[in-house]
């Protein structure tokens, strides 16, 4: 017997092209209509580097619960081992207590935050200086609190053993020299920033590409959230009576770092001093920035400049911020207009705001 083929059931190069179409139609119809659905997602919250920390991942969770914490807590505590002034063994630690002539080699991380800081510092001209840690302790804002207001002896005393000009690095094996034995450096303006960027990259190598870090304020988001809309992020509106959101910033791939003087000061026979040092005065600011945000491809990075910015003010800050191409908002507090603000002009591109 001859076989025969039913040829209405074979398929023509055409016909197989149509249902090739039609399967893609249908996969981009469905990606479409489930992007705004909710998506499954994990949270990890809890303490580390004298703060608190917040985190959510969105997708399918592999490779699960245990693994994404254990990489979170895992580099959290590589930071805290090595740059907390609060440890006395940290790498930081035993790097001020050292007087010697040689230079002092560091772990890879923690080099690594030092050569951002002397670069932002450079840039600031020293506006960011991570060596101002004995004058925030002298103001009473340090490890150990203190009341009062230091006098002029020891603010300038204080002032001729800091200063980011003293602090010498070397790239080609990661060491550190101090020009004078006193020098301390503090980390804490930047660290919290680069923890976050740590951790992004932990999740990013486990396979996420949607989530939020927030550790102490700093802020970096990758993706989409739940729903499938970009990260809402809050900027906090100063207020020293309760929490307030001033506005609220959709974000997507990048890291938010915000700076503000209303929540951690003294106030001394009816005056404010603010826990933000100029390191260039060796005293708390004075001026009417009361908030500085900053947008930026790094945790760590916006974390600096937020800092940065706020110690130099309005007119000084956006200066940097012009000629540095930063993405900045800063907040003022007017004693006759009451608050405004105020945005680089890359700022009001990313989010769209009217040119002032």
């Amino acid at each position: 017997m001859t076989s025969v083929v039913d040829q209405s059931h074979t398929p023509t190069p055409w016909l197989h092209a149509i249902r090739t179409c039609l399967v893609l139609l249908l996969v981009l119809h469905f990606v479409y209509c489930t992007r705004g659905q909710p998506t499954r997602e994990l949270m990890f919250q809890g303490s580390a580097l004298g703060t608190t920390y917040n985190i959510t991942i969105v997708g399918d969770q592999d490779p699960g619960q245990v693994k994404f914490r254990q990489a979170i807590e895992r580099e959290l505590e590589a930071i805290d081992r090595l740059m907390s002034t609060y440890r006395e063994d940290s790498e930081i630690s035993r790097f001020n207590r050292y007087a010697g002539d040689e230079p002092f080699k560091f772990s890879q991380l923690t080099f690594r935050v030092l050569s951002e800081a002397q670069a932002i510092s450079k840039a600031t001209n020293g506006a960011f200086d991570i060596t101002v840690g004995a004058l925030v302790k002298a103001w009473g804002f340090g490890p150990d609190q203190t009341d009062g207001i230091p006098d002029e002896i020891v603010l300038n005393k204080l002032r001729a053993n800091t200063g980011w000009e003293k602090l010498q690095l070397s790239q080609q094996d990661s060491s550190a020299l101090k020009n004078i034995p006193e020098l301390q450096c503090d980390l804490s303006a930047i660290a919290k920033g680069y923890a976050v960027d740590r951790i992004a990259a932990a999740l990013s190598q486990l396979g996420s590409s949607n989530y939020m870090i927030e550790v102490g304020g700093e802020i970096y988001v990758q993706g989409f959230n739940a729903s499938g809309d970009a990260w809402k992020i809050g900027i906090e509106r100063p207020n020293v009576s309760g929490r307030m959101v001033h506005r609220i910033l959709p974000l997507t791939d990048t890291a938010l770092a915000t700076s503000g003087d209303y929540r951690n000061f003294h106030e001394i026979d009816g005056k404010r001093y603010s826990h933000i040092i100029d390191p260039r005065t060796g005293r708390p600011t004075e001026h009417t920035t009361v908030s500085v945000s900053v947008l930026a491809s790094t945790a760590m990075r916006a974390d600096a400049f937020a800092t940065a910015i706020l110690v130099l003010g309005e007119a000084e800050g956006l200066a940097l911020a012009e000629r540095e191409q930063l993405s900045v908002l800063l907040l003022i507090q007017d004693s006759d207009k009451g608050l405004r603000e105020t945005a680089s002009t890359r700022f009001r591109a990313i989010m769209r705001l009217e040119p002032q």
